[in-house]
C-alpha cells in the first residue's frame, strides 16, 4: 500500500460517511484537525527496548451513523521514537540508542457515545505506511546490540514498512473541542522486514505498542 491508495481511501471512507450521515435524521458531520503525543515501544523478545516520546499531527472526521453510534476517520502523520539496548564493540557499559520512525496513518474507528457529543469510547483498524527506524545518531551505527554477538544498531532499520494496529481509546469534552487518549497495539510483525537480511537473528518479532494523547478541534 503506498500514499496514493492511503489517499484513495481516505476519499472512499469520506463519501461513505458522509451518505450515511445524510440519511440520519439527527445526522451531524464534523471535520477536525488534531495533534498530540505518542509514547511509542515494541514489544519483543528480540530486542531489549524503552518507550519514548514523538507527537501526531493530521484530521479527522466525526459523522452521525446510527442510534448512538458515530463514525470517525483521519489521516495523520506521526513521529514516533524507541530506545534500543546496546554498547560499544569492546564495551561493557550498555546504553539506550534513539530510533525514530516517520509515516501516515489511516484509521477508520467506530465510536459509542456515552454522552453524546461529549464523551464517547472508539475502537477499531488502523493502518500505517511507515519509513524505516533510523538511527538519530550514526555515532551508534557500530554498537553491539544486547543479546548478541554481532548484530548492530545500524543493522535493524529496515523495518516492515505496512503495519496494521487495533485502537481503542476515549474522546472527552466540548462539542467543537475534545482531549482523546487511545491505546493502539500492532497485530502484524513490524521488525518481519529485517528477516530478509541475513542477520545474526533470522526470525525476529515485534508488535508495536502506542499511546497517543490528543486534542481536537472540530469545526
Amino acid at each position: 500500500m503506498n500514499l496514493k491508495n492511503l489517499i484513495f481511501a481516505t476519499f472512499f471512507l469520506f463519501v461513505f460517511q458522509q451518505t450515511f450521515a445524510q440519511r440520519n435524521y439527527e445526522g451531524y458531520n464534523f471535520f477536525g484537525l488534531q495533534g498530540g503525543i505518542t509514547f511509542f515501544d515494541i514489544h519483543t523478545d528480540d530486542l531489549v527496548t524503552e518507550q519514548r516520546e514523538g507527537f501526531t499531527a493530521g484530521f479527522t472526521t466525526r459523522g452521525a451513523f446510527r442510534n448512538n453510534f458515530d463514525l470517525i476517520y483521519g489521516l495523520s502523520f506521526q513521529s514516533a521514537t524507541v530506545g534500543v539496548e546496546g554498547r560499544e564493540s569492546f564495551g561493557t557499559k550498555t546504553q539506550n540508542i534513539g530510533y525514530t520512525i516517520q509515516g501516515v496513518q489511516l484509521n477508520f474507528l467506530g465510536s459509542y457515545n456515552i454522552i453524546v457529543k461529549h464523551l464517547s469510547f472508539e475502537f477499531g483498524p488502523v493502518f500505517d505506511l511507515n519509513g524505516k527506524m533510523k538511527l538519530d545518531d550514526s555515532k551508534f551505527e557500530g554498537y553491539i546490540l544486547t543479546g548478541y554477538k554481532k548484530l548492530t544498531a545500524k543493522d535493524i532499520q529496515e523495518i516492515s514498512r505496512f503495519n496494521v494496529r487495533l485502537a481503542g481509546g476515549l474522546t472527552a469534552g466540548l462539542e467543537h473541542f475534545r482531549i482523546s487518549a487511545q491505546y493502539q497495539y500492532g497485530v502484524t510483525n513490524i521488525l518481519g522486514g529485517l528477516n530478509s537480511k541475513d542477520l545474526e537473528n533470522d526470525n525476529f518479532k515485534g508488535n508495536s505498542s502506542t499511546i497517543i494523547v490528543a486534542g481536537v478541534i472540530y469545526f
